[in-house]
């Protein structure tokens, strides 16, 4: 996957066209809550089931590939972080490609629930350079449910991320791709074998430890948890306890949820060496967004919480990290 290029007018036209017809952004999720909920399932380009590989990949359009996997939480209010990102996602190729940040980007969507009490606990996109991209978006279920329980499935994206994608970015260059995973709540101990034989189709004898697929996740990409202020759980210390003891400083704790494409750049961007914090800040303001505060306030804990060592040094300056904390 990962042809062709995106084009601003091609998604401008096509949100022009929804809202002269009065077709909401997330068609496909409003027709599904409409039906018995015995009939709720992910769109077939978002149905994890019998999911083999997904695939970033150089090609004479696009021959330096990054990967960027984005996946939502969309249990209970977290579903409106999605439609708030679709509406984004012009500027957010903008921050990436024209910026500078990096050459070629292919965004992944996908969307987790629990799998425990979810109809639709994982949609899985595929890896996209031109305006699919926001139709993948568009295309997942919004499903609201959740367990109740203060713990989502999170790491059944970490288990296709781990062992289900490919990339010419690691396998030619040896260069990490991104994951930013945005939810309000902790992870699951574990993902049982059932799980994974119902949800993905894959054989599976034995449960899969969750702390053992983020330590595999993170061989090959450079993992961001985005905590966003949309329930109490923002504050909740078990929460931010919970994603610090696995990430540590990579726990992005964003106040305004609106700006979630802007951090997913930002951080990109400072991690491919292409902008400093204030060069990034500036490039927020030259596309006219107003989520500068927000984004340096997720960003400077970045350079503060324990674990400074695993970003890159120059990165970790930036941010404000002492010297001795880079050791």
């Amino acid at each position: 996957m990962g042809n062709g290029a995106w084009s601003d007018r091609t998604f401008a036209a096509s949100a022009g066209a929804r809202r002269r017809a009065g077709r909401a952004a997330f068609g496909y999720s409003d027709d599904v809550r409409r039906k018995p909920t015995s009939q709720w399932k992910a769109h077939p380009t978002l149905d994890p089931n019998g999911v083999t590989v997904r695939e970033s990949r150089d090609s004479a359009e696009h021959p330096n590939s990054t990967p960027i996997a984005v996946f939502f939480d969309v249990t209970g209010s977290m579903g409106t972080v999605p439609q708030q990102m679709q509406g984004e996602l012009a500027k957010l190729h903008g921050l990436l490609q024209r910026k500078g940040y990096v050459d070629d980007p292919q965004i992944m969507f996908g969307a987790i629930g629990d799998a425990d009490t979810d109809y639709v606990p994982l949609q899985v996109g595929q890896f996209e350079s031109d305006n699919r991209m926001d139709e993948q978006l568009r295309s997942i279920f919004l499903e609201g449910n959740g367990g109740g329980q203060m713990s989502e499935s999170y790491e059944l994206a970490a288990y296709v991320m781990a062992r289900h994608t490919a990339t010419d970015a690691w396998e030619k260059r040896g260069k990490k791709g991104y994951l930013f995973v945005i939810g309000d709540e902790m992870g699951k101990p574990k993902i049982r074998a059932r799980q994974l034989r119902d949800i993905l189709g894959v054989e599976a004898r034995e449960d899969v430890r969750s702390a053992d697929l983020w330590r595999e996740v993170e061989e090959r990409w450079e993992v961001f948890f985005i905590l966003p202020r949309q329930t109490a759980h923002y504050d909740d210390p078990r929460v931010n306890g919970y994603w610090r003891d696995l990430l540590g400083e990579r726990l992005l704790r964003l106040d305004d949820p609106r700006a979630v494409c802007d951090l997913i750049a930002l951080t990109v961007g400072l991690l491919e060496d292409a902008i400093d914090l204030d060069e990034g800040l500036e490039d927020l303001r030259d596309v006219g967004s107003t989520s500068g505060g927000a984004v340096s306030r997720a960003l400077a804990t970045v350079g503060t919480a324990r674990g400074t060592a695993t970003l890159p040094a120059r990165v970790a300056r930036d941010l404000g990290a002492e010297p001795d904390d880079l050791a």
